[in-house]
């Protein structure tokens, strides 16, 4: 990989690549844009099967926290990091502690979190390093539930413009992956009254949300082939590509994992096919508006962040229209909210400030 071809790509800032040979930590940091503000996005834990796959996540990830955050109005950028090793093994005290230093020599332009692969506990040796982490437990704590409550909205807001009713009442899911997130969705769609289909790599999240909701599970592969009303990807990234996207049989594709278009142009080819897609970075963006609440002045309040983040129905919908009235995607629709703010509030560097003010 060309490293610096690849962040001219899309315009990234800053790559740091953290190596600590005692504990075994590989990880590498990306700031895509800091513009609205210091870069924040979680820290995924993944067995890369290269350092180049990790390279190319970790770019695309902090890419999406700077459209997610600025579409979700918040004041901060996007960053990502990635830590090379399996989180099923590979995991120690002493490796996050010296992530934790990596990110706090970065003072405080990179706030980091949580995301697949790693835990709030984890995230707590991450803190006696440094402060630059939010969703610590005795703060927001796990952003799960809270992301989940926004995909939830997101889907209603799909079955609004789609079927005229928003109600799950009857309708059929499929989720797949059933982790952090999308057992937290499988609970609030169980309790909607929905249909659940699932499936997971690990088959033991796929029986335990066959046993608690009454969910059928299929085979990882299979998910892509079932019947339904909403198809929600709440795995990895990259799923919708030329290989799934002609298998779907869904209306709406609603999901919490980041990264679900292989390519932008998949965002058409769903389209094309009456397929409405609901921009991950929009529908999931609950996570990141339940951390930055933490920096409150009033102090982090769970009411305070659900209200925001029951907002994400009503982006949708603005996402929809903005898609209909421009003749574009809803992908693209997205893209042109959030850059419509980072260049708005850009421009406002322009204004000399004295020194001290």
């Amino acid at each position: 990989m060309h490293v610096f071809h690849a962040l001219a790509e899309h315009d990234h800032e800053q790559v740091i690549f953290c190596h600590d040979r005692q504990s075994g930590l590989k990880a590498i940091i990306a700031i895509h844009n800091s513009t609205l503000g210091p870069a924040l996005g979680g820290c995924r834990m993944w067995p890369y099967e290269s350092e180049e796959a990790a390279m190319q996540d970790v770019l695309r990830l902090s890419r999406g926290m700077t459209y997610k955050n600025a579409a979700m109005g918040l004041n901060l950028g996007g960053g990502k990091s990635v830590i090379i090793g399996d989180p099923q093994k590979d995991k120690s005290e002493a490796l996050f502690r010296a992530y934790g230093k990596f990110v706090d020599s970065l003072g405080g332009r990179y706030i980091t979190a949580v995301d697949a692969g790693v835990t709030v506990e984890d995230m707590t040796q991450v803190a006696s390093e440094t402060r630059w982490v939010v969703g610590l437990p005795d703060r927001s704590g796990d952003p799960s539930p809270v992301t989940a409550v926004g995909v939830l909205e997101g889907m209603k807001a799909c079955l609004q413009t789609v079927y005229g009713d928003p109600s799950l009442k009857g309708r059929t899911v499929a989720v797949q992956g059933v982790g952090s997130v999308g057992y937290e969705l499988s609970k609030l769609l169980h309790e909607e009254g929905a249909k659940l289909v699932v499936s997971d790599i690990f088959p033991e999240k796929a029986e335990r949300a066959q046993r608690e909701f009454g969910a059928q599970v299929v085979d990882p592969e299979a998910i892509y082939d079932v019947e339904c009303d909403i198809f929600s990807p709440c795995a990895l990234g990259g799923v919708l590509n030329d290989d799934t996207i002609g298998r779907l049989k869904c209306r709406i594709v609603a999901g919490s994992a980041n990264n679900q278009l292989a390519a932008p142009q998949h965002a058409g080819a769903m389209a094309d096919r009456g397929i409405l897609y609901a921009p991950d970075f929009v529908i999931n963006g609950g996570g990141v508006i339940n951390v930055t609440e933490e920096f409150n002045p009033a102090g982090y309040d769970r009411a305070r962040a659900l209200t925001k983040v029951r907002g994400i129905h009503g982006k949708l919908l603005q996402i929809m229209a903005i898609s209909q009235r421009e003749g574009v995607t809803t992908a693209e629709a997205a893209d042109m909210l959030a850059e419509q703010r980072i260049e708005t509030i850009g421009r406002l560097s322009r204004f000399y400030l004295p020194p001290g003010r």
